[in-house]
């Protein structure tokens, strides 16, 4: 039976490494064609049409089972009991954060994230309680995605996958080697790491029913609103909350007041006064410009 338990691990790391390789080598080609029909939608959103079947199956599988789920423990279990199975979650994935912030290169953040993970395992009853926060020590989540980021990895197009929900094609790559170390693998059985993994799904979606709530309140297009407050997350996270600024265009490019008739009209202006004539020359206007 071990030999069978561990033959079963090592195929699910050597598949999960497979398409691992596979989603970055993919991340790295995919492109949109220029003038193709793709160009019409968001161009983070190439795949719109197929994202918003795959959401409108997430959003009709949350309302029939997950939401009532969550809901029902959220009324049921005690909030203490919550709040605990929430900091337990949180400081194993402490550790990958830690780790996630050493590879790229935050070598501070690491050593205060291990030291939080510290504090709130010895002081906090294995992770029950979180006296780091208390400490100074807040938390400052990473994941492999970011750290993909951060090596170069274009973040590719949006995607949303069955039961999983919004992503990108870094950020699948990266699911696949976070899952590696969560919670849901310290398990010694199969039984035991859908067990953790379910608790994993139910106490997250419980901790957003407010968020949901607000979400079903205030957005027209529930799909757009999701991708692009997710895109936008991201991006802020890669930055740690301070993104570059974007270019825009406010389709104004052919104005008409080019640096050369600016720089002749200021010279004309400048001659007039010296030649004796009380003159105000008049700018026009760029929107009377023909």
């Amino acid at each position: 039976m071990k030999s069978r338990h561990a033959l079963h691990r090592l195929s699910q790391r050597t598949l999960g490494a497979t398409l691992l390789a596979a989603m970055l080598l993919f991340t790295g080609c995919a492109t949109v064609p220029a003038g193709g029909q793709a160009a019409a939608t968001t161009p983070a959103d190439p795949w719109e049409s197929w994202n918003r079947k795959v959401y409108g199956f997430n959003d009709k599988l949350d309302t029939a089972v997950l939401k009532p789920v969550a809901t029902a423990y959220r009324d049921l279990v005690p909030e203490l009991v919550r709040t605990g199975v929430t900091n337990v979650l949180g400081n194993i994935g402490d550790v990958w954060s830690a780790a996630n912030h050493l590879l790229q290169g935050k070598v501070q953040v690491s050593l205060e994230m291990g030291m939080r993970v510290l504090a709130n395992s010895f002081f906090g009853l294995g992770g029950l309680l979180d006296p780091a926060s208390a400490m100074g020590l807040t938390r400052r989540s990473e994941d492999f995605g970011q750290t993909l980021g951060i090596w170069g990895v274009g973040s590719g197009p949006y995607l949303v996958w069955p039961l999983i929900g919004s992503s990108t094609l870094r950020d699948t790559a990266g699911l696949l080697v976070d899952r590696q170390t969560g919670a849901s693998t310290l398990p010694p059985t199969a039984g035991g790491q859908y067990g953790v993994t379910a608790l994993e799904v139910i106490n997250l979606r419980a901790n957003l029913l407010s968020t949901t709530r607000l979400l079903d309140q205030v957005a027209l297009d529930k799909y757009s609103f999701v991708r692009d407050a997710y895109l936008s997350r991201r991006r802020d996270a890669l930055y740690d909350g301070a993104p570059p600024m974007e270019a825009f265009d406010d389709g104004q490019g052919d104005a008409p007041a080019a640096p050369a008739a600016a720089a002749a009209s200021a010279s004309g202006a400048a001659a007039a006064p010296a030649a004796g004539t009380k003159r105000i020359p008049a700018t026009p206007s760029p929107g009377n410009s023909k």
